[in-house]
């Protein structure tokens, strides 16, 4: 028996990575022509760039800045980055960080552990991560719905910096929701107030509207419709953008993206293929009011500005993020979604009074946007379609909603290693149509990869990292090899 083409296996089984890593940038430059008119991708805008004196230093002076500019970066995850930008791997950058879920949340977990533990010594005027307006948690008092919103109009004040002549961070107005942002603001104020009604000793607080008497917010939803009003609560997904860069007038696509633990299927069964990279999704709740007195546009969301509370929704998307409506609420079902966001929020004031502590106020560790959204979704649907799920759910123990603690325990977690299932990362999408994805190289990698799943041969890995298999796959093939020779010496002997 020959034993070289033994030899060979493993030299194909050591240089795996590399020819994967080659057919990813392939398949993105092939791919380009795909993006949306005036969009350039990250590392085309830091190619350009970085020849530029003190630009490199001052963009990552800027991201370094955290959670004030709503970074999501770990110190070494920013480490990471900044090795990119700095080595000039602009291929690197094109799939930042291409980590799986449970390494990045390790990274938070080793930050949680140098800061000293603070028990629960807040009050309600200590509570930030809800915006209440002028609507005090210490006063009581009542608002009327009835009468027009004196909150000012959109500024883009404090939403778009200028990082050079070239570089813009920010989005502007949308042009069909920002002429609503006086009553969106209004109405996502009184929600959030509304919602912390019996929270600790905040004093009581009542919206009327119609004739009709508002403490909680499903109640509120309850008097809009009974007025006349058109409410709908959408369950929307998105691509993430952590960016909000604008080059010389142009979009700048930067996603965050996350191994799935899968591999884009191969055209035969004995290659390893690359491992299918998705950019992370944003969920969250979208409530849609027109009517007589009030047409606004209000979302909900645990953010990574560590926020879980109601918001205007009226800054621009860049056209690469796309949107879908997973769901769509309407009657009793609007108001029950209702009510669990309320509670929702309500916990999570809790939880970030009792662990002050926490890094980037609790994003990762009490979830990301989708725990929430996943968590209600299966109470509504009987399944939840979204990835990646992060809360440790034993910080939920420190809010008094046994309801909310159900709810959050019962969906997938996705940090201890476990494979996804499929339906939850093409649920995450935020599109059905996956030939309408514009980011490169993704829609192929989607494409075949959905095929192989209708098939049944999409393949995920075992929970050993890749530097694991390939020195074990090394170990084998020589261990075979020996073997061989042993056998045939003795054969000769």
């Amino acid at each position: 028996m020959r034993v070289w083409p033994l030899v060979r296996l493993s030299s194909i089984l050591l240089l795996t990575g590399c020819a994967a890593g080659k057919a990813t940038q392939r398949a993105i430059n092939a791919d380009q022509s795909a993006m949306p008119p005036n969009t350039v991708m990250l590392s085309q805008m830091m190619r350009e760039l970085s020849a530029q004196p003190g630009f490199t230093d001052q963009l990552l002076g800027y991201l370094d800045k955290g959670q004030k500019n709503g970074a999501i970066l770990t110190p070494e995850l920013f480490d990471t980055f900044r090795k990119l930008v700095l080595g000039k791997d602009w291929s690197g950058l094109d799939r930042f960080p291409g980590w799986g879920i449970r390494r990045i949340t390790r990274t938070v977990n080793a930050g949680e552990d140098l800061l000293a533990k603070h028990g629960d010594s807040g009050t309600p005027t200590d509570l930030k991560q809800a915006d209440v307006g002028p609507y005090a948690l210490d006063r009581s008092g009542t608002v009327s719905l009835d009468q027009p919103s004196e909150f000012p109009g959109f500024s883009d004040q404090g939403l778009v910096t200028k990082l050079s002549d070239a570089v813009n961070n920010g989005d502007g107005a949308d042009p069909k929701l920002a002429p609503m942002h006086a009553e969106s603001a209004r109405l996502a104020a009184v929600l959030n107030r509304l919602s912390l009604n019996g929270y600790k000793s905040t004093e009581p607080f009542t919206a009327t509207l119609g004739g009709q008497t508002a403490t909680t917010p499903q109640a509120l939803v309850q008097a809009l419709v009974s007025s006349g009003h058109q409410v709908t609560v959408a369950d929307a997904r998105y691509f993430a953008n952590f960016g909000h860069f604008h080059y010389n007038g142009r979009d700048v696509e930067m996603p965050f993206w996350l191994d799935t633990q899968y591999f884009v299927p191969t055209a035969h069964w004995w290659q390893r293929g690359r491992p299918l990279l998705v950019p992370v999704a944003h969920a969250e709740y979208e409530w849609i009011v027109t009517g007589p007195k009030i047409n606004a546009d209000v979302t909900f969301y645990f953010g990574i500005d560590g926020h879980a509370e109601f918001r205007t929704n009226d800054q621009l998307n860049q056209p690469w993020v796309m949107g879908r409506h997973a769901h769509e609420y309407r009657g009793a079902e609007a108001v029950e979604v209702t009510r669990l966001t309320g509670q929702m929020l309500r916990a999570y004031a809790y939880l970030h009074v009792a662990h002050p502590q926490l890094p980037f106020g609790g994003y990762y560790t009490l979830g990301v946007c989708q725990d929430v959204v996943g968590a209600i979704e299966q109470r509504m649907t009987g399944r939840t379609t979204l990835f990646p799920n992060t809360a440790r759910t034993e910080y939920f123990d420190d809010q008094p909603d046994r309801e909310i603690q159900r709810l959050m325990e019962a969906v997938p977690k996705d940090t201890g290693g476990a494979i996804p299932a499929p339906e939850r990362i093409f649920g995450s999408l935020p599109t059905t149509d996956l030939q309408a994805i514009t980011v490169p190289g993704l829609r192929n990698d989607l494409l075949r990869s959905e095929q192989a799943l209708h098939e049944g041969r999409l393949r995920h890995r075992i929970s050993v990292s890749p530097q694991a298999l390939t020195s074990a796959g090394a170990l084998v093939a020589t261990g075979v090899v020996l073997w061989l020779l042993l056998r045939r010496r003795a054969r000769s002997a």
